[in-house]
This record gives structure tokens, C-alpha cells and sequence, in this order.
């Protein structure tokens, strides 16, 4: 065997069960702040065979229709009568008022939970992200477009990718090692049309775009069990949060735990991981370093993180203690800091966009914590 590391990250279709428990987890906190943008919303969703269960805590002046979100969002991803699950669906609404306790900590501008949050950047692509995680996730948004314009015409809409890379002993990208991409179909079509078309219109377009071609991959695995009829939530039940590596990095860098859809920015689980990524991003851009890990840490009702921690894994120049000096005195990293320079409360983007493809790396949307507006501030701390 040769004396290589290999990596792998994986990504899921907006049509996966736990992606669309995400989706409305994150259009119920649009609408809400849509009318509201002081709500509070902690809001969880469960999906299986023909339900949707829809809970948590909501407090808000406006008035939102559950049934409408829910029925919406599962047309707009694509589940029709006959896959087992559609907008037909028994909705159920569990939801009640935030606890006064939770309340009281945040009004005064603390943090909504105690929790860890890490960022990460690294320069393996233009964004600043993870090749394996890009790759695998620019399969499923290609699969997805193809399938939703009917290009991908036997195409259901659960669907999932995985890409394992080949790394040298010094960290250098070798080669692709293995893509695997399962998709939904329709029951009539042959594995040979579906192993065909996967390849040429969604695999060879997305290598394509990073210079390389399907020679350059070692092995497919193009639904590997031979059949993927029954999928969504009438095959597998469906959870808000429990794709949080998705959502991230791919495993790249760590991860604190907690999810992010159907909260609003006050729950740090989602604005600090916003924030650590909106800091590891500029350290890179900034070229202090080539991959960098920002660690935060809150307690409930306190303003100010317990804890910053910078790790760039041996590449950077500068000491990181000296980094990590240099964010708590460059970043506002309180809660309601990053608010406000994040605009996750007057943001134009929607939530649930976050949850189909990923909340970081993203260049479709005009993300805040994707900005570079700190390289020249750092670059200048650091020229003294």
C-alpha cells in the first residue's frame, strides 16, 4: 500500500430525510423573522412515512402558518404522491413559548446556552474550504439541479455523495481516491443508465471544474446496493440536527455539537460557529497562516466568550497565543456583536438556503462570516 492518508467527507441532496427536517426547521425561523426579526426560535422537526412533526420553543409578535411552511417545502423539494411521503402529509404542531429562564440571559445581551464552537479555513480552494467536502457537496448540487429540471429523468430527490481524497505525508492533495453517490430513482430504470448518467452530467461537469477529469478518480461506487427506490422519509425517519458535519466541514475540522437550523442568532450554537469561521477565514486570507481552527466558548447569560483558541497546525509563522490576542481585540465576538456585524437578524439570505447545502463555504449566497473585511485590520496588527 502506498504511504498515503486518505480523507473523506460526504454531503446529502436537500431531499434527504434529515435535510428536509432542516429546511422547515429553518423556514419556520424565516417566517418568523420575516415579520418579527426579535423572535426566538428553537424549533424541531420529525418526518417519517406520511407525518411531520413539527416542535420547540417560539416567541414572536407575528403569526405563522405551520401547515402552509411545512406543505411548501416539501413541494418545492420535490416529493410527489407515489414516493411514500408528499405535501399530503399529517402535520402535527407541538410548539410552545421559550422558557422566561433562557429569557432573562439573553435579554441582557448574554448568550442563549453554554456550548463550544470551532471555525476552520484551510487553502485547498478558492473559498477557503475543504476539496473533499466541495467536491462532495457540488456533486449533490448539480444532481439536485439535474433532477429538478428533469434532465436526470428516472431522479427522485433523496440522494447523498462521498469523496475520499489522497494525501502525501506532507499534506499535499495526490489524487481522488473514490467518489460514491447514491440517488433515489424511479423503480423502471436500469443501473447501467443510472451509473452512465451520474457519471457524465453530474461527476465528470464537477471534476471538470477543478482541473481534473473521471481518469483521475480510482474507484466509483454508484448506488452500491444495486436498488434505491424506496428513500426520504417513507425509507429512513428524519431529524432536525443530525447532519451537522454536512453542514460544516465534512470532518475536516471539529465540530461543537450543536446544530444550527431552526435557531435564531441568539442560540450560539449557530452564531459562533458563524463567527469562528468568519475569523479562521480572514486568518488564512490575511496569509497568517494555511489552515487555521478557531475554538469559542460561552456560558449562559454571559456576554463575552470564556474562551478563544487558535490552532493553525503547525502553519503559521506567528505565535498563536499572539493570534488569538489578536481576535479578541479585532473581532466582537459577543453574542449580540455578532449579530449585528454578521446581520443574522437583518440578513439577506434565507435560513433555509443554509440547510439544503451547507451554512459555510458557500459562493451562491453573499454570506457575512464568508467576507474577507478583517485581512487588512490583521495584516496591520501584525506589521508593527
Amino acid at each position: 500500500m502506498e504511504n498515503l492518508i486518505y480523507f473523506t467527507s460526504e454531503c446529502v441532496s436537500p431531499g434527504h430525510p434529515d435535510k428536509i427536517a432542516d429546511q422547515i426547521s429553518d423556514a419556520v425561523l424565516d417566517a418568523c423573522l420575516s415579520k418579527d426579526k426579535n423572535s426566538r426560535v428553537a424549533c424541531e422537526v420529525f418526518c417519517t412515512t406520511g407525518q411531520v412533526v413539527v416542535g420547540g420553543e417560539i416567541t414572536t409578535e407575528t403569526y405563522i402558518d405551520i401547515q402552509e411552511i411545512v406543505r411548501n417545502k416539501i413541494e418545492e423539494i420535490g416529493y410527489k404522491n407515489g414516493m411514500g411521503f408528499d405535501s399530503d402529509c399529517g402535520v402535527l404542531n407541538a410548539i410552545h413559548s421559550q422558557s422566561p429562564d433562557i429569557a432573562m440571559g439573553v435579554d441582557t445581551g448574554g448568550a442563549g446556552d453554554q456550548g463550544i464552537m470551532f471555525g476552520g479555513a484551510v487553502n485547498e480552494t478558492p473559498e477557503l474550504m475543504p476539496l473533499a467536502l466541495v467536491l462532495a457537496r457540488d456533486i449533490m448540487v448539480l444532481s439536485t439541479k439535474l433532477t429538478r429540471e428533469n434532465k436526470l429523468t428516472w431522479a427522485r430527490p433523496d440522494a447523498k455523495s462521498q469523496v475520499t481524497l489522497a494525501y502525501d505525508q506532507n499534506g499535499k492533495i495526490v489524487h481522488v481516491d473514490t467518489v460514491v453517490v447514491s440517488i433515489q430513482h424511479e423503480p423502471d430504470v436500469t443501473q447501467e443508465t443510472i451509473h452512465n448518467e451520474i457519471k457524465e452530467l453530474v461527476i465528470k461537469p464537477v471534476m471538470e471544474k477543478y482541473n481534473m477529469s473521471l481518469n483521475d478518480i480510482k474507484q466509483f461506487h454508484i448506488n452500491p446496493t444495486g436498488r434505491f427506490v424506496i428513500g426520504g422519509p417513507h425509507g429512513d425517519t428524519g431529524l432536525t440536527g443530525r447532519k451537522i458535519i454536512v453542514d460544516t466541514y465534512g470532518g475536516f475540522f471539529r465540530h461543537g455539537g450543536g446544530a444550527f437550523s431552526g435557531k435564531d442568532p441568539s442560540k450560539v450554537d449557530r452564531s459562533a460557529a458563524y463567527a469562528a469561521r468568519w475569523v479562521a477565514k480572514n486568518i488564512v486570507g490575511a496569509e497568517l497562516a494555511t489552515k487555521c481552527e478557531v475554538q469559542l466558548s460561552y456560558a449562559i447569560g454571559v456576554a463575552y466568550p470564556t474562551s478563544i483558541k487558535v490552532d493553525t497546525f503547525g502553519t503559521s509563522k506567528i505565535d498563536e497565543i499572539e493570534l488569538g490576542k489578536a481576535v479578541q481585540k479585532l473581532f466582537d465576538l459577543s453574542p449580540r456583536g455578532i449579530e449585528k456585524h454578521l446581520e443574522l437578524r437583518d440578513c439577506n439570505f434565507k435560513y433555509q438556503d443554509l440547510a439544503a447545502f451547507g451554512h459555510i463555504g458557500r459562493t451562491d449566497l453573499d454570506l457575512p462570516w464568508e467576507r474577507l473585511d478583517k485581512v487588512k485590520e490583521l495584516k496591520k496588527y501584525f506589521s508593527k
